[in-house]
């Protein structure tokens, strides 16, 4: 199992906030060279803080990602201008979500609509992740989410871009497992990213599942929770990925592809964890 785990660990990410990213002198002091570092953009996050950020992620040697949230974006104009500067940075990659907005603040509702533009491949955007929901989404139909993943499916095909899901965290292998089956059924080929919670308290983890909307991991969660002494404690998802880490080989059927870390416990706890389940296997 050692083996299979240290596979399904091979291009792992770990993502970070502008705030957190002021607390990391080098991130070659935590990561390896070359990891995918995401860097998130919540609504009233500011721009510059986020650049800053994928700069030094860049000149550290990191492959920056940073999250463009289409409902925060004006217009096409803004977005060419957002798009070019993080180029400068040497971007290649970005995550492309609809965005925590009420309303949208422009001409985009969607990441379709952005990706639709033409925008991302014209100005050399080669690799754009877009979100997966192995559980729904409370503000998504079924049938609204399955059709959006037809579209993108379709976008890849015609635009060149390398697009692959990237969900968000969930805290139930058997549910990703289920979902990804479904969706390859109903004739999904983009490669799946598994968002999974880093080492945190579990009351750290209710307070992100409750904001997330993740209604089965919440329950799953709150179950746990029951046992007070419990609340205060680390939990990992060393389990989780041991049951999923046999449809994160190239040789499965499946999908899955690799693991992405949400650290909303310690970041630098979450890149060890991380590193050292993908170079021993073993917590």
């Amino acid at each position: 199992m050692s083996e299979q785990i240290k596979i399904a660990m091979q291009n792992w990410s770990i993502e970070v906030t502008p705030s957190g990213r002021q607390k990391i002198t080098d991130f070659r002091d935590i990561l390896p060279i070359g990891t995918t570092v995401n860097v998130t953009a919540i609504p009233g996050s500011d721009p510059e803080q986020i650049l800053s950020t994928v700069r030094q992620l860049a000149m550290q040697e990191m492959n920056a990602v940073p999250h463009i949230a289409a409902r925060g974006i004006e217009s096409s104009a803004a977005l060419e201008a957002l798009i070019s500067r993080y180029r400068e940075a040497h971007v290649t990659e970005l995550l492309l979500i609809a965005g925590g907005y009420k309303q949208p603040v422009g001409e985009f509702t969607s990441s379709i609509d952005v990706l639709e533009t033409g925008l991302l491949e014209n100005l050399g955007i080669q690799k754009v992740g877009v979100a997966g929901h192995p559980e729904g989404s409370p503000d998504i139909s079924k049938s609204e989410l399955a059709d959006a993943l037809k579209r993108k499916n379709a976008i890849a095909q015609e635009s060149g871009l390398d697009l692959y899901l990237e969900t968000q965290f969930c805290f139930d292998a058997h549910a990703i497992l289920d979902w990804e089956a479904q969706i390859r059924q109903a004739g999904n080929r983009l490669p799946i990213r598994i968002g999974l919670a880093g080492p945190a308290r579990l009351k750290t983890l209710i307070h992100f599942a409750v904001i997330s909307g993740v209604g089965p991991s919440l329950q799953f969660l709150k179950k746990q929770a029951r046992n007070l002494t419990k609340l205060l404690t680390v939990q990992d998802p060393y389990e989780l990925i041991e049951t999923l880490a046999p449809h994160i080989d190239p040789q499965s059927l499946s999908a899955l592809q690799s693991i992405h870390f949400y650290a909303f416990g310690d970041f630098s706890q979450t890149a060890r964890f991380a590193n050292q389940l993908a170079t021993q296997g073993t917590r």
